[in-house]
């Protein structure tokens, strides 16, 4: 189903994706990183469809499908590195770096933060491009709103 998609995001040269493929891409990242740790529950999902409804103003419906659309995405794209990649090339750097924030957001859903999930943010965050200051300052952004 998403196969062109795919291939159009890790062509050598990718074309700046269009806003409706921007989505998809940065959802399916957001779905890659909740399932890291190989549980992936309605809770996470909740929060993913927040973020993605609250970022893109969009409609219950239309959440509802950019999720399910990105859950599928995220299955069939290739290695986080590769992914993550064709993502840095192809969305400019403040929506990057927006990303890292909502990233952070799902990661500390539950309140707590392991060495998994640092270790990941760390990875995701260099590879899109996003130096470990502004991943900190969005780190603790998340962590201030939830206080």
């Amino acid at each position: 189903m998403f196969a062109d998609f795919l291939k159009r995001l890790t062509a050598p040269d990718p074309a700046p994706l269009q806003d409706i493929d921007a989505r998809l891409a940065l959802t399916a990242l957001l779905v890659r990183v909740a399932r890291a740790d190989g549980h992936f529950d309605n809770d996470e999902r909740a929060r993913i469809e927040r973020i993605v409804t609250t970022r893109y103003g969009l409609s219950g419906d239309d959440t509802k499908t950019l999720c399910d659309q990105a859950e599928v995405l995220e299955s069939e794209a290739p290695d986080t590195v590769r992914f993550t990649r064709a993502i840095k090339d192809s969305v400019p750097y403040d929506d990057r770096e927006k990303v890292i924030e909502a990233l952070w957001d799902v990661v500390l859903a539950d309140g707590t933060r392991d060495d998994l999930e640092d270790a990941l943010l760390r990875m995701v965050s260099n590879l899109l491009g996003v130096n470990d200051r502004d991943s900190a300052l969005a780190r603790q952004r998340v962590e201030a709103r939830q206080k």
